[in-house]
């Protein structure tokens, strides 16, 4: 068995888990690597990553680079001597970090590669509407998420399931992948695959403009739009009721197929329920933020807040 010895990086909860099983199973981490601290809220007070907060918790040394090419870091990374580095949810590394341990820089994605490669794998696949997604582990190369394959897992994804769930089952499933992974390195019984040369579905960075409703879609895309924003970034639309301009977040939804002559967007509502009309049927919204107040069930909203008549999603 080789002995390895592990630089882990990785910033956010989805890498703290997998972080956390590598630990369990006593793993030697001889380093974590995650961003930097950044100020937030009103205070502007230093927030730090999820990674940092768990791996300063277990002792583990922590480096925060802000430049990955600058040589103070780089000579840091050296002086850990690993000869293993695994990411997850980190950036895009530079040659001279991901190849300079012996047995390679590995990680971990959401998605069954070479399908939905980049920034938001999991939010793609529900917004998509695929039944089935999964996670790879594979060496990285100098391109994004083209490396050859290690090893795969795939898991089915309900109809109703929404990104959040979905997200919290990778990550479980992640981190056993990550373990069988590092068993074959240590073993020396890799044996990679390179990626299909596929027209593959892409899953680019989530913006504001990527996420706001188009209810002139169909209404499953629709409704997969929502799902698969849910609950981070969220989708979005604006409101036009009577006079004013309104944003507002829409969570949980449910939809009911329907034919109608009712124009797209048209807001309906009675005492319990608020409903937008989309092409074919109707978008049931059951939990919803407008801009200026907190996130609210249906009924809550409808207690202190009057949809005009004429009122519009657009």
């Amino acid at each position: 068995m080789r002995d390895l010895r592990i630089v882990f990086m990785g910033t956010p909860d989805f890498a703290v888990t997998i972080l956390k099983k590598l630990v369990e199973n006593n793993y030697n981490i001889v380093g974590v690597i995650t961003a930097p601290d950044k100020p937030a809220g009103r205070g502007r007070k230093l927030n730090e990553s999820a990674v940092k907060k768990y791996a300063v918790n277990q002792g583990l040394k922590v480096l925060q680079p802000k430049n990955l090419k600058a040589e103070s870091f780089t000579d840091e990374l050296k002086d850990l001597k690993a000869n293993l580095q695994i990411v997850v949810a980190f950036r895009m590394l530079p040659t001279v970090v991901w190849k300079m341990p012996e047995y390679g820089t590995f990680n971990l994605h959401a998605s069954l590669l070479p399908e939905y490669r980049g920034a938001a794998p999991i939010n793609w696949a529900i917004i998509n509407g695929e039944t089935k997604t999964g996670v790879t582990t594979f060496f990285i190369d100098d391109k994004i998420d083209t490396g050859e394959i290690i090893l795969q897992k795939e898991i089915d994804i309900a109809p109703h399931e929404i990104v959040g769930e979905l997200h919290d089952k990778l990550m479980v499933l992640g981190a056993d992948l990550v373990v069988e992974t590092v068993d074959l390195i240590a073993s020396d019984k890799v044996k990679t695959k390179k990626q299909p040369e596929l027209e593959e579905k892409s899953a680019p960075k989530l913006f504001p403009h990527n996420c706001k409703i188009d209810w002139f879609k169909p209404l499953d895309d629709i409704y997969n739009h929502i799902r698969g924003l849910n609950p981070y970034p969220a989708a979005w639309t604006t409101i036009l009721n009577g006079e004013d301009e309104i944003s507002a977040k829409i969570y949980g939804v449910s939809k009911q197929k329907e034919n109608h002559n009712i124009e797209i967007g048209t807001i309906l509502t009675t005492k319990k329920e608020i409903k937008v009309a989309a092409k074919d049927g109707f978008l049931i919204i059951d939990e919803i933020k407008i801009s200026g107040k907190k996130k609210l069930d249906a009924v809550s909203l409808l207690n202190g807040f009057t949809f005009e008549e004429k009122a519009r999603a657009l």
